[in-house]
């Protein structure tokens, strides 16, 4: 675990790409440095939105968590 989560988003049953541009969405009302705990499908999910926020700077950690995967993402500064 990276911090504590500032804020949390369950995306479990929203499809890709809608889940990541939620998850952006959030990402950008926030500070720098904050980390957003997000709630994601397994599978195509799992593999494209972690990929994509890394993509956009954001730091990522993926854990597998039941049937889902929490990831959270520290906001880039």
């Amino acid at each position: 675990m990276m911090g504590s989560p500032v804020r949390r988003l369950d995306l479990r049953g929203t499809p890709c790409p809608l889940n990541y541009v939620k998850a952006r969405l959030e990402l950008d009302r926030m500070g720098g440095g904050e980390v957003l705990e997000v709630w994601l499908d397994r599978g195509e999910p799992e593999q494209q939105v972690p990929r994509s926020l890394r993509m956009d700077g954001h730091v990522v950690e993926v854990t597998p968590v039941a049937d889902h995967v929490r990831i959270e993402v520290t906001r880039k500064a």
